[in-house]
């Protein structure tokens, strides 16, 4: 289960990265697999809402879409849904890409770790073997013009490593992706913040690389 913000959701037309990881496993999985969640739909900027089923890639199949992500949304917003989320549709393995949106709006660095907690007890709740793959904030284009912003993003992603460590236990682990090396907000974006069709691939690497690194689970992505 994808869950993550507007970076993870993607806007009308986009591809997404979750598009490539589908992909990705498809290629290399080895067996059948579900990606699930309680939502399919992308962010329509003219509605102002999530209601775009127009994916850039039409191949894409439906039943492959499913995610927890909203645009504008944060930990604080995924913590009090994570857990019928997982028992309902059965998720095992967490893709999470969460963290910008709530030190740019809602919560400091400490709070925002609080929630990494909370929302990692929720999820083992309805499933106690859930496991989860987290990636730090990424520079996007406030954090290269803000200093305190990015003092901020740079604290929380400290606190994101120390909680993974923490929280890590036989039979739930959960693993700190690494983020895509020298990120650039000009390539891997197409406004600063949201992937372009070379970020979607990016990100979508550093996903399927730590999983398949520490888990075995798949194999290396290959962005062909």
């Amino acid at each position: 289960m994808f869950v993550g913000d507007s970076m993870t959701i993607g806007s009308a037309g986009d591809l997404t990265w979750r598009y490539r990881m589908w992909q990705h496993l498809c290629a290399t999985h080895g067996r059948p697999f579900r990606i699930v969640g309680p939502r399919s739909a992308l962010y329509e900027p003219a509605a102002d809402a999530a209601v775009s089923h127009a994916y850039g890639a039409p191949e894409f199949p439906e039943r492959y879409r499913a995610h927890l992500a909203g645009w504008g949304e944060g930990w604080c917003h995924m913590v009090p849904l994570v857990r019928d989320a997982v028992r309902t549709h059965r998720a095992d393995t967490l893709f999470v890409s969460l963290g910008l949106i709530d030190l740019g709006f809602y919560t400091n660095p400490e709070q925002t770790a609080g929630n990494v907690h909370r929302f990692v007890a929720e999820a083992r709740a309805a499933n106690p073997r859930v496991q989860a793959v987290l990636l730090p904030v990424l520079p996007n284009v406030r954090i290269l013009g803000d200093p305190a912003f990015a003092a901020q993003c740079e604290r929380f992603n400290e606190l994101l490593a120390k909680a993974v460590a923490d929280l890590d236990r036989p039979g739930s682990p959960l693993l700190l992706a690494s983020p895509p090396p020298g990120w650039d907000v000009t390539l891997d974006t197409y406004d600063g913040t949201h992937p372009s069709p070379h970020g979607e691939h990016r990100l979508a690497a550093a996903f399927a690389d730590a999983m398949h690194q520490a888990w075995g689970i798949g194999g290396p992505y290959d962005p062909a």
